[in-house]
C-alpha cells in the first residue's frame, strides 16, 4: 500500500528564482509552491522520483494545501483554476505570483535580483526598482500563449510544473481576442498549439501536431509549409516575424525595452565604429542603434528564418545580418578587431564566460546587456566585472505580470 505524501507546516522565509518560496523543515530548505514571505502554510511534499513523498537531498519541494496564516499582500488568485483552494494537481502553470499584490510583486523581483547580484556578480550592486509598464491589474496581456492538446482532444495549459492538461474556463493573463479564441477550440488533435495576436489584432492559431503520432500515420516527413509571416510595431518601425517566431508576450515590451536601451547608449554611440546586435533576433536592437546614429552595424543571430527577417527589417540601414552562434561567430572575428556599442540581448542561459571574455577583448565602449534572467545576468556580470567592467546604470521592468519573469536592462562600461 503507498503511503499519503507528507504534510508539514512551514513558515515561509523568502522567495526563490523561478517563483517558488522558501522554508525549512529541521535544517533542511523546502522549496514552496503557492505561498507568500510571512506566511505559514501547510504544504503537501513531492518526491522528484516518484511524487509521492520527500527524497533524501538537501532540499525539498513542497506544494501549498492550505494557508493557516495570510500575508497581507496574499489576494485571491487572478486565475480562479490555479486559487490555493484547488488541489496542485489541478492547478493550471503560468501565473506562480497570481495570488500575491502586484506592488509586492515586484518588491519580491526586486528582492530576487539583489540575491542573485549579490552571491553572483560581487560587492557594491544594488537592484533597481521593478518597474511597471502600465497601470492595469497585470491581465489582458499575452500576446502569445501556448496551449496544449491530449489523447481526449482537451485543449488547455499544463498543470503546473507537470506536463498534465488542464481544462480552464478563462485564459485572464491573454490578450482577451486570444483568450475567447482558446475557449472556442474543440477536438483538437494531440500535440500543441500557439495563439498569437500580433499588432493588427487578429489572432493566429499554429498547430503543431504531435510528432510521433504524424509519423505512424506516414506523414512525419517532407516538406514543411513555409510559417506564415506577420508584423509587430516600434514606434515608427515596422519588423516581420514568423507568427510562431520569437517576439516579446507584452505588447509594450519591445517598445520599452528599445526606449531603456537607447537612454542607457544615447550618450556612447561613435557612427564611425562597428557596432554589434548580439544574439538578435529580427533586427529590434540593430534599429535601437541606427536609431542613435550608428552607421556600421553587425546583427548575428543563430536562427536562419530570424537573420532573413532582420535583413528585410533593417535593409533601409547599414546592417550586416548574420546567422551564426554568437561564441563561434566571435571567436572567429580577426586578432586586433573592436567594436564600438554592444547590444548583448542572449536566452535565458545568458552569454557564459566565452562570450563574455570574447567581448571584453573586442574592448567596446560600451554594452547594453538585456536579460530575462536574474541568475544568467549576475553570473555574466561577475565575469564582466572581474575583467575591470563596471555596471554604470540597471533598470528592471516588469513586462510579465503575476508570473515571476522580469526584464533587466543593464549598462556595461570600461
Amino acid at each position: 500500500m503507498t503511503s499519503s505524501p507528507a504534510l508539514l507546516d512551514l513558515d515561509i522565509t523568502g522567495i526563490a528564482h523561478g517563483g517558488t518560496f522558501i522554508a525549512r523543515h529541521e535544517g533542511r530548505v523546502v522549496f514552496v509552491s503557492d505561498a507568500v514571505p510571512g506566511e505559514r502554510v501547510r504544504a503537501r511534499l513531492i518526491d522528484p522520483a516518484t511524487g509521492t513523498g520527500a527524497d533524501s537531498r538537501s532540499f525539498w519541494r513542497a506544494e501549498t494545501v492550505e494557508v493557516l496564516e495570510a500575508s497581507p499582500h496574499r489576494r485571491p488568485h487572478i486565475w480562479a483554476e490555479a486559487d490555493v483552494s484547488r488541489d496542485p494537481a489541478d492547478r493550471p502553470g503560468g501565473a506562480d505570483l497570481g495570488h500575491i499584490d502586484l506592488a509586492h510583486q515586484r518588491a519580491l523581483k526586486r528582492r530576487v535580483l539583489g540575491e542573485a547580484l549579490d552571491r553572483f556578480a560581487g560587492e557594491g550592486l544594488d537592484a533597481p526598482e521593478v518597474e511597471a509598464v502600465d497601470s492595469s491589474d497585470g491581465t489582458g496581456w499575452r500576446t502569445r500563449v501556448t496551449l496544449h492538446v491530449d489523447d481526449r482532444g482537451e485543449a488547455g495549459p499544463f498543470a503546473a510544473r507537470s506536463h498534465r492538461v488542464i481544462p480552464v474556463g478563462a485564459h485572464p493573463l491573454a490578450r482577451p481576442a486570444i483568450a475567447e479564441a482558446a475557449l472556442a477550440l474543440r477536438g483538437e488533435k494531440p500535440g500543441r498549439i500557439e495563439l498569437i495576436e500580433p499588432a493588427d489584432g487578429r489572432v493566429r492559431i499554429v498547430r503543431h501536431e504531435d510528432v510521433e503520432r504524424k509519423a505512424v500515420r506516414g506523414r512525419g516527413k517532407g516538406r514543411r509549409p513555409a510559417p506564415e509571416v506577420v508584423h509587430e510595431q516600434v514606434g515608427d518601425r515596422r519588423f516581420q516575424v514568423d507568427a510562431g517566431g520569437f517576439w516579446q508576450v507584452h505588447p509594450r515590451a519591445a517598445s520599452v525595452l528599445d526606449a531603456a536601451v537607447y537612454g542607457l547608449l544615447e550618450d556612447v554611440v561613435d557612427a564611425d565604429a562597428t557596432h554589434y546586435d548580439l544574439y538578435g533576433g529580427v533586427g529590434l536592437f540593430s534599429a535601437t542603434l541606427a536609431d542613435l546614429g550608428a552607421t556600421d552595424i553587425v546583427t548575428v543571430e543563430s536562427s536562419r528564418r530570424a537573420t532573413e527577417h532582420a535583413r528585410a527589417n533593417l535593409a533601409p540601414l547599414d546592417v550586416t545580418a548574420v546567422t551564426a552562434r554568437v561564441d563561434r561567430y566571435l571567436a572567429g572575428l580577426p586578432a586586433g578587431a573592436s567594436a564600438g556599442t554592444v547590444v548583448l540581448d542572449p536566452p535565458r542561459a545568458g552569454a557564459g564566460r566565452a562570450v563574455v571574455d570574447a567581448l571584453h577583448a573586442l574592448a567596446p565602449e560600451a554594452i547594453a546587456y538585456v536579460a530575462c534572467d536574474p541568475v544568467a545576468l549576475a553570473r555574466d556580470l561577475g565575469t564582466f566585472r572581474g575583467h575591470g567592467w563596471q555596471v554604470s546604470r540597471m533598470r528592471a521592468f516588469d513586462l510579465f505580470p503575476h508570473s515571476h519573469h522580469f526584464e533587466t536592462v543593464a549598462l556595461l562600461t570600461r
